[in-house]
């Protein structure tokens, strides 16, 4: 293939990059929240991530943004590697991709909430196909029910909330449209101002991936796990 070919495919790629610590690595792609799966290292991770690429396409579907999962690795193209930390190890993506604190507005903060909207659909989905046999128990998930699965989400989601300033309220739906009520208010700014008693505040285009991400990795458990 000719260099000038080359560059052609490299441009096409998806965007994403490496989060290492010493026992696991990420991969996430940068414009896609959600899509993000770990290895042992590096090229673990690629795998993982080009291999969900087909189960990401169809969990965002709804969005209507004309997601094209690559063929392989060779359609990924990394734009950083960052160091990972405890978080990275324990299995969460934990660090924010380069240009993450810049603004979002408009049609792009648009885009990042139908993306996450998407990826509530997929897990309420899956959740609500759970047959009355229930989930089979193993290394994934262990024996935790789907009601469990869903409180644990829920709450996740009342911590995060709490990563852009905002508190969140008891009842999930209410929830859910807090959450994108403080994207649109928090967008702008980028990343949230500091809080009166201080704690780490998260930038909003890294709250899209990370609330997508543990949305859609529980419920891609939840479908793994669903009995016949």
């Amino acid at each position: 293939m000719s260099g000038a070919r080359v560059a052609a495919v490299q441009r096409q790629a998806i965007a994403m990059y490496l989060e290492s610590a010493p026992r696991k690595t990420f991969a996430s792609a940068v414009e896609w929240p959600g899509w993000s799966r770990s290895g042992r290292d590096e090229a673990g991770a690629l795998a993982a991530l080009a291999a969900y690429g087909p189960r990401y396409a169809e969990a965002i579907r709804e969005a209507g943004l004309g997601f094209r999962p690559p063929a392989g690795p060779d359609g990924l193209r990394i734009v950083g590697r960052l160091t990972g930390g405890a978080g990275t190890d324990f299995g969460v993506p934990s660090v924010y991709a380069p240009g993450d604190e810049e603004p979002v507005a408009g049609a792009e903060l648009a885009r990042l909430a139908a993306l996450v909207r998407a990826c509530w659909t997929t897990f309420d989905a899956a959740a609500a196909a759970v047959s009355a046999a229930g989930l089979a128990s193993g290394p994934r998930g262990g024996g935790r029910k789907v009601d469990k699965i869903r409180t644990h989400v829920a709450e996740a989601e009342g911590g995060y909330l709490g990563r852009l300033g905002w508190k969140a309220p008891p009842d999930p739906e209410a929830r859910r449209s807090v959450i994108l009520e403080a994207m649109a208010a928090v967008g702008p700014l980028g990343v949230p101002p500091p809080g009166p008693r201080g704690g780490t505040r998260w930038p909003v285009r890294y709250f899209a991936r990370r609330l997508a991400w543990h949305t859609l990795d529980h419920a891609w458990e939840i479908r793994d796990r669903t009995l016949p």
